[in-house]
């Protein structure tokens, strides 16, 4: 579709996380909810209070609660694990590893604060290489929604799906764009916002919105681009990639994570295995973030606009 895409309202994407999970409570009574110590931050408290025999507080002990969430699993239950991204990875990795997907067991990690635009908090909370450490495990499903609709959607759907998930979602208040009930969203699959023909933007979490509006300066500029969200990215669309990338054959990914091991080089190795084809990424830099607004560090570290523009118009 070619549609302008408009802000419906801005909220902050831990929220739709929140949303979804009260949903799925109410659907399935084997749903039950873990935070580390991080309720109101992680939005699990509308679960809480609604479900208390089916909350579990673990403390800050975040290793202990993989693990049991692993073994309520094993029980037959749908277990949502809930703390910062960068508790829910680096800390607790070889748990992940070992006890969740190892095992196969249908725990769902959801990763709220990830990336830059955790603000304030800096450096030792914005983690920027989580998406890399979770696609790389085995039978992990990979899942980074754009805005509040898209992540309580994709709340909804891991739910009903059986396996080791990941969630990563964040803090700061965006843009909400996408539908309520979007027929479009399917786990596993690519999402044209846009078409254009000068060349393809590929991105996910809260720089699709940022891509949309890079699409409306380059329109301006008499550059039509295609804008692709790619929420899923394992399992990759791979077809899906390959046929909105040959559209133009120049190619843009942009991601709040750093562009080791993340969306763009995932998308690098497709093309470069299947149709090799100019690409370029708008990512973090080999860098850690630092203490700052959202918007002031999104600036710093070049996700914005204008410079998935440049990128476009290089």
């Amino acid at each position: 579709m070619n549609g302008e895409y408009i802000n419906l309202g801005s909220k902050d994407t831990r929220s739709g996380f929140g949303a979804g999970l009260v949903e799925l409570g109410r659907r399935n009574g084997k749903v039950v909810a873990l935070c580390a110590d991080l309720t109101a931050s992680v939005k699990m408290d509308g679960f809480k209070a609604e479900f208390p025999e089916r909350f579990f507080q673990c403390g800050v002990a975040e290793a202990n609660m993989m693990g049991v969430a692993a073994g309520l699993a094993q029980s037959g239950f749908i277990p949502f694990a809930g703390t910062f991204a960068n508790f829910a990875t680096g800390r607790v990795y070889d748990q992940i590893r070992q006890s969740i997907c190892y095992t196969g067991a249908n725990v769902k990690i959801a990763a709220s604060h990830a990336g830059l635009t955790l603000g304030e908090d800096g450096a030792t909370h914005q983690i920027l290489e989580d998406v890399g450490m979770m696609r790389m495990l085995p039978g992990m499903t990979v899942v980074v929604p754009c805005d509040y609709h898209q992540t309580r959607l994709a709340t909804l759907a891991l739910g009903e799906m059986r396996g080791p998930a990941y969630l990563r979602f964040g803090r700061p208040v965006v843009p909400n764009f996408t539908p309520h009930e979007d027929p479009n969203f399917v786990v596993g699959k690519i999402q044209t916002l846009r078409n254009g023909d000068f060349a393809t933007v590929f991105a996910n979490g809260h720089m699709v919105w940022a891509a949309l509006e890079a699409a409306k300066i380059l329109t301006d500029k008499g550059r039509d681009v295609s804008v692709v969200n790619v929420h899923t990215v394992k399992p990759l669309d791979v077809q899906g990639v390959l046929d909105a990338a040959r559209k133009s054959r120049r190619v843009v990914v942009v991601e709040e994570h750093q562009k080791y091991g993340g969306l763009g080089e995932l998308i690098a190795g497709v093309l470069a295995q299947n149709d090799p084809m100019p690409l370029k990424i708008v990512a973090v830099n080999d860098s850690f973030g630092e203490s700052g607004t959202p918007e002031a560090l999104l600036v710093k570290y070049g996700l914005t606009p204008e410079k998935i523009v440049e990128a476009v118009l290089k």
